[in-house]
């Protein structure tokens, strides 16, 4: 697991975008999860390429299920512990300041262990415009 470090956090928010937003709760928004867009833009000089960043937070004991991103993701924990698993490998638990790339198309959970805390943490997203939203499996 590594650290999202300051420079490549830089780096993703300094790719000329200057937009901020707060857009409602995606459809399938859970009551327990809560996610709040920080930045939705296409990709410079691209047509078809698109980046948001979500702050997304679980209250105690809130589980996202197994589904996939058609787009590869890096989650950032930022505070509270969470835990990650994709299909067919163990569980991850990641601690604020550690960060996960989860590759296009890879079947995952991730849940919020705590009885008592809440799991704050970013999602980054590049992929195709207007097809980053994730997939439930069954």
């Amino acid at each position: 697991m590594a650290k999202l470090s300051e420079a490549v956090v830089i780096a993703i928010l300094g790719l000329g975008f200057a937009m901020l937003l707060t857009e409602p709760a995606p459809a399938q928004e859970k009551p327990d999860i809560t996610h709040r867009a920080l930045l939705r833009s296409v990709v410079p000089n691209t047509a078809d390429r698109e980046v948001i960043v979500w702050d997304t937070e679980y209250a105690p004991g809130a589980i996202n299920p197994r589904h996939f991103h058609p787009a590869a993701i890096t989650f950032h924990v930022v505070s509270g512990t969470g835990v990650w698993q994709e299909e067919g490998k163990p569980p991850v638990a990641l601690h604020a300041g550690e960060s996960l790339f989860v590759p296009a198309g890879t079947i995952h959970s991730h849940w919020n262990p705590s009885a008592s805390e809440r799991l704050r943490f970013l999602e980054f997203i590049v992929g195709p415009r207007d097809n980053l939203r994730s997939i439930p499996r069954p």
